[in-house]
Parts: C-alpha cells; structure tokens; sequence
C-alpha cells in the first residue's frame, strides 16, 4: 500500500486488526500513529506546474499527430483515454486493492462504493451502447469485442492468484501503472514480476485448456435475460452489496470551502467522483475503441519477447479465440493498448508532479521481493484470467459477462485471506 493511501490503521470489529486503531471522521480519516509529513504542495510549484503543463501538451500533441495518420483515430484516441483514465485513477487514488483493504482493515467504506459507483455507471453505459449496436442479443453472437470470458474453475483459479498478487505487491496493475507515474519504488518490480507471470502463463495455458477451459461456457447474461433483464439484475446486485456499506458511512462533518484549485489539483478526490468517471471513460472507451484494459500489451510483448526466444509451445491451444485482454503478437511500434497505457503513466506523472505526490525512492529489499513475487501471481492470473481487475472485471461486468462477477469475487477473496495471512506473520500490514 502506497503511502499516501495510508489514511487509518485498523478498525478491530472488521476482524483484521492487528495494531492500533485509529479513527473515522466525515472529513477523512485522522492518524493515530505518525506518518512522513508530505511535502508541501507548494514548495516548487511553478516549475512543477509548467513541466506538467509541458506533459500534457505533448500528449495533446501526439493525439493530434496521430489523428491525421490514416488508421490514426483509433491510437489518437487511445492515447487521449489512457490519459484521462490516468488523471482520474491518480487523483482520486482508484485501486481495486487499496479500497477493499481499506474496507477490510480499517472498516471504511467509502472506496468499495466507489467501485461500485463506476460498476454501476458502465453497466447502464454499456447497456445504451450495446441496445444501439445489437437490438437482439437472444442469438449465438456474443456482443463484440466485449470482454466475455469462459466461467469455471481455471476462471477462479486466476482471481485467487491476482487477488494474492495484489495483497503482496500492495495494489493491482492498473494503480501499479499509475503509481510508476508518482516514482514508487516498488512499482517497476511489481510490472516486471507481472510481465514475467504472463510467460508463466503461457507455459501453464495448454494444460489448462485441455483439461478445463476447452469446454468451459462462455456466459453472456443479455443473451438469457436481455438488456433490460440484465441491467436490472446487475444494479439489484450492486444496490445489495452498497446498502451495507452505505450504513457503515461515517457522519458527515461540517467542512469549510475548499479552494476550487487545491480540490482540483491537490487534494485526493472523492472515490465516488473517480468512480463515476471510470465508468464514464469505459463507456466511451467501449463505443469509441474497445472496452478498458491495462494488459493486453503486457502480454502481447511478453508473448513476443518470449517467442522469439523460443520459450513457448508450438501452439498455445484456443487461447485467441476467447475474449478479453488479447495477447497477440504486437508487430507494430503503436498500438491501441500500449498508447492507452503510456498515456495513463504519463497523466499520471503530471498530476502526481502538480499535486507534490511525485517522490521517487530507491527500492527496499523487501520491496523488490514483493514487487516481483507478487507481479508474477498478478501475471499469471491476469493471463489465465484473460484480463485484470479493469478488463475481466470491470469491462466483463458491465457488458454482462458472468466471468467477470467470479473473477471480482474470486479475487476479492484472494486478497482478503492473503492480507489476513501476511498480517498474522507480520509480513504485510
């Protein structure tokens, strides 16, 4: 866990606590123990401001060139998204990881809702698009390019091994990304501990196929209870699993005015807010691009790399057939992914540089131990997976796909029961 997203320690009726707890208000959370003061926001700040703005031209500036290439419209807007995306992971500090544990250790609610704030907001996003594009979706077509996976126990095998990688490396791939923005020190372990999950992956992939994913289902929820049914279903579930959490809210507190430029640009944004804006970018991801997803250059280059030093099988059976995170060969320099995801790192960078959250540091030992051990279950289980905790999850579950509720459960237990271990031996906190 990143520091600047250790706001309290844990709350002892959650059932993890293991040191002192501290308290809840409405404004935040208030420390008990005493943590690194910050650097102030305002130390540097003109020239901070300035390389940012310099970052942010440049992104503009590389859309733009790219939109007047033929065939460029898609990378230009890859990059615009990937951009945006960053911005809004960074600032408001969206990590599937960070929220649960924030749940779980310490019993504040308020990230959880946030993701389920975005789950929400895509899901009715994605509804209007697909009504658009596929009136009837009762047929074998499955809707296109959405991430619909196969359902089974190799499906839970791989949320078990993210959610684990997760609690190890302190966060999933997409916050991995935009923290390599903000200089953590463990953040570059972590994406090459992945990457080298991903040619694990590969090497375990046939097996698996053969004896589970080959005749796995492939379950589309509109297919069986059309849009309507499905969106009903699908906000019923999410209503039940907010309303708990809704009554765990802390009591608002009287705030003063916030200056509208620190909110913006300092302060961390409310995780509602960045949620409501992840589904916002994945519905217009989805009708402009293709569904969100941080992995699909990860694994594609890993294949590649890996390929071409004769590392892989002959053939990886089925594997391009299935949706999700494609894994392809990447022959072209530019692609849509590695586009959308250079452009969340450098989004990323600019906003961490204007808010004083860029504070690179040079790596632990143990931070480079669980950088990589676990990158590497994050790999693998995003590879297996076909996808992470933004493609399989979030873009499953707001096209529909029943994948991508099992992999979001699966993955959430993963974390939980290897957060519980690492507390108990006193490895992770």
């Amino acid at each position: 866990m990143s520091r600047y997203d250790a706001l309290a320690e844990p709350i002892g009726s959650v059932g993890f606590a293991a040191k002192p707890a501290r308290r809840l208000s409405g404004a935040g959370v208030v420390p008990a123990l005493s943590r690194p003061a910050p650097v102030p926001a305002s130390r540097g700040l003109p020239l901070r401001a300035t390389i940012a703005a310099l970052v942010a031209a440049g992104l503009a500036a590389g859309a733009w060139r790219l939109s007047g290439e033929a065939g460029g419209t898609r990378l230009a807007l890859s990059l615009v998204f990937g951009a945006l995306f960053g911005l809004v992971l960074q600032r408001s500090r969206f990590c599937f990881y960070c929220q649960w544990r924030d749940f779980l250790v310490l019993g504040d609610p308020r990230g959880m809702l946030g993701i389920l704030a975005a789950l929400a907001t895509g899901i009715a996003g994605y509804a209007v698009v697909l009504g658009a594009w596929m009136p009837d979706p009762s047929g074998t077509r499955l809707a296109p390019d959405a991430h619909i996976g196969p359902v089974g126990p190799v499906l839970v095998l791989a949320g078990l091994s993210f959610g684990a990688g997760m609690a190890l490396s302190g966060s999933c791939i997409s916050a991995h990304l935009y923290r390599l923005g903000e200089g953590s020190p463990m953040a570059p372990f972590a994406l090459l501990g992945t990457g080298l999950g991903f040619g694990l992956g590969f090497l375990t992939w046939n097996p698996l196929y053969l004896a589970s994913l080959s005749e796995a289902p492939v379950l589309w929820l509109p297919r069986h209870l059309g849009y309507a049914g499905t969106l009903g279903l699908s906000l019923a579930l999410i209503a039940a699993l907010a309303w708990p959490l809704l009554r765990r809210l802390p009591a608002p507190q009287p705030a003063s005015r916030p200056d509208p430029l620190h909110a913006a640009f300092v302060a961390r944004w409310p995780v509602w807010l960045g949620g409501l804006a992840v589904g916002a970018i994945g519905t217009l991801s989805y009708l402009r691009v293709g569904p969100l997803g941080v992995t699909a250059e990860i694994g594609g280059r890993t294949r590649q790399a890996a390929g071409a030093l004769g590392l892989l099988p002959e053939r990886l059976e089925g594997l391009d057939t299935f949706r999700g995170c494609a894994t392809a060969v990447r022959e072209a320099l530019l692609t849509p992914n590695g586009l959308f995801v250079g452009g969340l790192v450098l989004a990323a960078f600019a906003a961490a540089l204007v808010a004083g959250q860029f504070r690179p540091a040079w790596p632990k030992p143990g931070q480079v131990v669980r950088g990589l051990s676990g990158g590497l279950l994050l790999g693998w289980g995003a590879m297996t997976g076909l996808g992470c905790s933004v493609g399989t999850l979030l873009s499953g579950i707001m096209a529909g796909a029943v994948s991508g509720w099992v992999f979001g459960a699966a993955m959430f237990a993963g974390a939980a029961a290897t957060l519980w271990l690492g507390r108990r031996a006193g490895v992770l906190s």
